[in-house]
């Protein structure tokens, strides 16, 4: 990884000049109507001139450290332009989050972002809001129909092939394996599984011998990791598609006493995960930067409104930490 992330600064710090180029303890989940703006006046410092626009963002989820700091780089970027940020909550829930954007709607946003808790559920939301004439602009999870002008994220079959070479790295090639897999209903969860399957195929003395679902859930990841150790005396590598899993599977292995045979990486590179590949409890993540990602969809929207030409998918760097690397991460600037 680059010593300072630069290719990912450049994509999401100054990602106006790259688009004007080429064209779950769940919080409640507050009604629009009911909801104060994310940012006030006060807080913002629109350009002179410019319009002062307005813009949903429908969040899957703030009990996830991960899209918590997603929120923050959105609100910053929000403040930054001058743009009026009204955010929901869905608690991990596509019912609760088609309402959340009903809600919205009603607000009538210059604009719409949305983090899909799934992919295909997400539908009829951005469906409603392209009945409303509110274009619509996605994040990290990707949805499945509807109209959406643009999306951004990271390459999460690149993240899943880089934690499956890690292993094989590691591991001489061979030994028992682990998945936990997040939400299925997701594309991401289903990209970074099939890319991290795609190198245990090519390397078949790499044997998965437990693949199971945690839906991206600390505690889950704890009870699912509970129950693997407990049917599998001999495990050499833990692949967990999130960190959130990851730091849940760290709890099981350490109650077990196995936190030195197992060789573990996660993915999202989380203030506790580096702190543990710092003190050498955990050997690896992939880091796919929250905040530079909130930052880059607000900025989007903002290109977008304002006439500018956007890309229809835009990529940002993921990269590998270990500790050969961890003490250069830098995850945001503000």
């Amino acid at each position: 990884m680059k010593k300072r992330i630069l290719a990912l600064l450049a994509s999401a710090l100054m990602v106006s000049s790259i688009f004007a180029g080429c064209s779950s303890q769940g919080q409640s989940s507050a009604p629009a109507e009911n909801s104060t703006p994310a940012s006030s006046a006060a807080e913002s410092k629109p350009v002179e001139g410019e319009k002062k626009f307005k813009i949903g963002l429908s969040m899957n989820t703030q009990t996830n450290p991960f899209f918590v700091t997603v929120v923050e780089g959105c609100q910053k970027a929000a403040d930054e332009l001058g743009i009026e940020l009204f955010v929901t909550d869905a608690q991990d829930d596509a019912t609760i989050q088609l309402k959340d954007v009903e809600n919205l709607i009603t607000k009538k946003p210059d604009a719409m972002i949305i983090d899909p808790c799934d992919s295909d559920a997400i539908t009829a939301a951005v469906e409603a809001c392209n009945a409303a004439n509110i274009p619509v602009f996605t994040m990290d999870r990707k949805a499945n129909g509807g109209e959406v002008v643009a999306h951004i994220g990271y390459d999460a079959i690149k993240s899943g092939k880089m934690a499956g070479q890690f292993l094989v790295d590691t591991l001489g090639g061979k030994g028992n394996i682990v998945e936990l897999q997040g939400i299925m209903g997701s594309n991401v969860a289903q990209d970074r599984s099939a890319g991290f399957n795609e190198i245990m195929k090519a390397n078949p003395d790499m044997k998965i011998v437990a693949q199971q679902v945690a839906n991206f859930d600390r505690a889950q990841g704890m009870s699912v990791m509970e129950s693997i150790l407990t049917a599998n005396p001999k495990i050499d590598g833990l692949y967990a598609a999130n960190d959130e899993m990851l730091l849940g599977a760290m709890e099981a292995i350490k109650a077990a006493g196995r936190v030195d045979e197992i060789t573990v990486i996660g993915c999202d590179a989380l203030d506790e995960t580096i702190a543990g590949i710092k003190s050498g409890e955990i050997e690896a993540t992939i880091a796919e930067p929250p905040f530079f990602l909130g930052k880059a969809i607000v900025q989007t929207a903002h290109d977008f409104l304002t006439g500018k030409t956007v890309e229809k998918d835009v990529i940002l760097e993921n990269n590998l930490v270990t500790k050969d690397n961890v003490e250069s991460l830098v995850t945001r600037e503000d």
